[in-house]
């Protein structure tokens, strides 16, 4: 039986809230159980993240700040550090147009698509938290709001790469 199916049954035929805190300690632990086997049998190293950057791009000023706002939060709940800019200016695209379909060229109407852009910046993650906290700020994205995240990742020097021995740098000084 799964642990979703596990779950549902002990809400329904224990309704007492301290009888349903016991069976999902229990259940937990059991999960817990799995998940630290998995682990050892899979000992990858979790990657390491410089600075996760959210470029966000909007119409509605508002809604954008309000966004970034939330996106930092969410960041500071995770104890990530994380802050917030709005660096270049909005753009502005002026099309313009004919009132009439065929005739009458001096009636034109115009239109403007003005894009503002917000920036969200978290320093120092690892790569779960970084895959949770984009997931749950994309799941969050409101309507007109785009997003484009950018990761810098450390890594370690290739064995290639390797610094000279201190005997040579004084030789050469």
């Amino acid at each position: 039986m799964n642990f979703i199916q596990q779950l549902y049954r002990c809400n329904v035929i224990n309704r007492s809230p301290l009888n349903f805190i016991k069976q999902f300690s229990a259940l937990a632990s059991n999960v817990e159980n799995v998940n630290t086997k998995s682990i050892n049998q899979d000992e990858e190293l979790d990657k390491l993240y410089k600075i996760v950057e959210l470029e966000l791009r909007g119409n509605d000023p508002a809604v954008l700040r309000s966004f970034a706002k939330f996106a930092t939060t969410a960041g500071q709940h995770l104890d990530v550090e994380a802050k917030s800019w709005s660096l270049r200016k909005p753009v502005h695209e002026r099309y313009t147009v004919l009132k009439s379909v065929h005739i009458y060229k001096k009636h034109r109407v115009q239109y403007e698509f003005r894009t503002y852009f917000m920036f969200v910046q978290y320093k120092h993650l690892t790569g779960s938290t970084a895959d949770t906290l984009l997931e749950y700020v994309e799941r969050n994205l409101p309507e007109g709001i785009a997003l484009k995240a950018t990761k810098v990742e450390l890594q370690k020097l290739p064995d290639h790469l390797v610094p000279p021995p201190k005997e040579d740098v004084k030789q050469i000084s």
